[in-house]
Order: C-alpha cells, then sequence, then structure tokens
C-alpha cells in the first residue's frame, strides 16, 4: 500500500509539473491567458451560485458551479495552450512531422521521406484511409516532389489510395493546426491486414535517411590494413 501511495503521489507531482510548465509556455506567447481562465471560472461558478440562491439551493447549484467551472477553465485552458503552441511551431522545419507523430493509434508516421536542397519535405502516413503524403514548405517547389515520391511508391504499392497534404495558409492548402483533424475525418477504405502489407512494403523501399549512400574506402585514420598508423 505504501509504495502505491508512493507511485500516486509522484504521478501527481509529475502532472502538476507538466500543467506548471505548460502554463509558463503558454504564457510567454499569450500573456492574458491565466486572467481569460480565471475569468471563465469566476463567471461560471458566480452564474450557478446566482441561480442557487434563485431558486433557494445555493448550497448544491454552488457545489455544481465549482466542478462545471472547473471543467471550463480545463477547456479553455487546454485549447488555448493548444493555439499556443501551434503558433510557436508554424514556420518552423518538421512542424507538420511532429504533428504527425501525434495523430494517434492506428497511424504509422514516416518522417522526412523526401526533401530537395531548399529544404521542402514530405512526411508520409498510412492508417486505413490509405497513404497520405503531407508536405511542408514552397507549393511550387512541392508539387514535383509530391509527384515524383508517388511514383516511386507506384512501383512496390498498388490498390491503395494516395493523398496529399500540403501545409499552410494558402488556397488549396491545410493549416497546421488543422492538420491532425483533418486526417482523421479522411474516409477509411482500406482494411487491417492490407495497411501491415503497405507498411511492410514502404519499410522496405527506405526512406530518405535509409537510402543517404555511405561513404566507401577505409575509415579516416587507419591504415590499409585496417590497423591505426604508429606514431
Amino acid at each position: 500500500m505504501a509504495r502505491k501511495d508512493n507511485a500516486d503521489s509522484a504521478a501527481n507531482q509529475g502532472r502538476l509539473k507538466q500543467i506548471a510548465l505548460t502554463y509558463k509556455m503558454t504564457r510567454r506567447v499569450d500573456s492574458k491567458v491565466g486572467l481569460v481562465v480565471a475569468g471563465v471560472g469566476i463567471v461560471t461558478f458566480g452564474v450557478f451560485l446566482a441561480i442557487g440562491f434563485v431558486i433557494g439551493h445555493p448550497l448544491y447549484l454552488g457545489i455544481l458551479g465549482f466542478i462545471l467551472a472547473f471543467l471550463a477553465m480545463a477547456v479553455i485552458f487546454g485549447r488555448r495552450a493548444e493555439r499556443a503552441a501551434f503558433g510557436q511551431m508554424e514556420g518552423q522545419p518538421g512542424a507538420a512531422a511532429a504533428v504527425l507523430e501525434n495523430v494517434g493509434r492506428g497511424w504509422t508516421t514516416t518522417p522526412a521521406v523526401a526533401m530537395n536542397r531548399n529544404q521542402d519535405v514530405v512526411h508520409r502516413a498510412v492508417s486505413r484511409a490509405g497513404i497520405v503524403l503531407v508536405a511542408e514548405g514552397n507549393p511550387n517547389r512541392l508539387k514535383s516532389l509530391l509527384a515524383a515520391e508517388k511514383r516511386k511508391m507506384a512501383r512496390v504499392v498498388v490498390d491503395v489510395p494516395v493523398q496529399d497534404i500540403i501545409v499552410g495558409e494558402g488556397e488549396g492548402q491545410v493549416p497546421l493546426k488543422k492538420v491532425r483533424a483533418t486526417l482523421l475525418k479522411l474516409p477509411r477504405v482500406v482494411d487491417g491486414p492490407t495497411v501491415t502489407a503497405t507498411n511492410d512494403r514502404l519499410r522496405a523501399m527506405g526512406d530518405l535517411m535509409s537510402n543517404m549512400p555511405v561513404p566507401k574506402g577505409p575509415m579516416p585514420g587507419r591504415g590499409l590494413r585496417g590497423r591505426s598508423p604508429r606514431g
């Protein structure tokens, strides 16, 4: 029992530290987050307490108002923290990859399957919705990068739908904060075994990092026979 209590206490302390860190991060971007969250809690509690006095049950409505005020504060804080996090990520290289890593269960993501010298990059996500290529960078350059990646995949994957998303704020693009929701709304048209087989084939094809050439020849600092030269 003592071990369980210690574990619960450590877990609670970890959650409190995480909340504190999240608040500090959010406050750097959104200086009014504390006032807004506190205001929502006070107004919610005040409304229910006032209704309680009107109907003659201030204690019951006060308790209910306190619980609902806490929930409302948590929801508002979560939304503003998420908005602040996306605000810091937007425009940063690899931001879309960070979002893909947190899409949820049933999605297998591979970051940076294609990239050019201008750091335009294409990430890949596979699920029962099929294959989704998520690209970030210059839209004009990404068109050729996406086309090349689709041709490469077509050699090993057939009968699996392939879609592409360009992250951005322009016409026909998907804002970074809406990438996850967009992926989750895609219709599930592929069965489980096909998803597994698709992942295996794509993994065998390799990605950008695994396909990078390895320098040939002896390791630097060693002689022709593989021994370190004597001083």
